[in-house]
């Protein structure tokens, strides 16, 4: 099959917002220096206004991993869930712009993209606060069978798996892989 690809994610489309931070600040908010914790959206926003200056950059684990694939030369595709707002364009700007092949449709709703923000302090401690948003918004409709048919494997991010229209993902894309002779594999 032409233009086949070594793997293909599906998993969480995050942004990473990183800050540099102390530990008066985690300490003033309740916030458990690092720790992971999923937050809600008034609390992203709230988070957000209150941290200093950030990058951010396409995240979440199984994009992270094609992403890696990609910028040591491997061929990789990712089916995730963004919103179409500016988050989700700086996902869609970034992983792109590494090579992964990344199509899934946005969604319009008003549910925003997702982001995990990383507060780093001086001893370089991270300690994130997730936003899902929009990532958990994956679901069989979102299953590209094309992208899948020509990866080698297809990595599924077991973070999704609680989600029930995730699930429904994961078996729709493992019943692809598996009719194309491929591989699964499951984080």
């Amino acid at each position: 099959m032409t233009n086949s690809l070594d793997v293909v994610a599906i998993g969480n489309a995050l942004v990473d917002v990183l800050a540099h931070s102390d530990d008066e600040f985690l300490a003033g908010r309740g916030i458990e220096k690092g720790s992971m914790s999923l937050i809600n959206a008034e609390q992203a926003e709230t988070l957000y206004g209150q941290m200093g200056p950030g990058v951010e950059c396409s995240g979440g684990s199984a994009a992270n991993t094609v992403a890696g694939i990609a910028s040591l030369g491997g061929k990789a595709g990712f089916i995730g869930k963004v919103a179409s707002d500016q988050l989700g364009k700086i996902f869609k700007h970034d992983i792109t712009a590494l090579g992964v092949e990344f199509n899934t449709e946005p969604t319009h709703d008003t549910n925003p993209t997702g982001r995990c923000l990383v507060f780093v302090t001086p001893d370089a401690q991270r300690t994130m606060q997730t936003f899902l948003g929009s990532a958990g918004e994956v679901g069989p409709a979102d299953v590209d069978a094309e992208l899948i048919q020509r990866a080698q494997v297809t990595y599924f991010e077991g973070y999704l798996w609680d989600a029930p229209p995730a699930k429904q993902a994961y078996i729709k894309a493992a019943e692809i892989a598996h009719a194309a002779n491929k591989k699964v594999s499951l984080t």
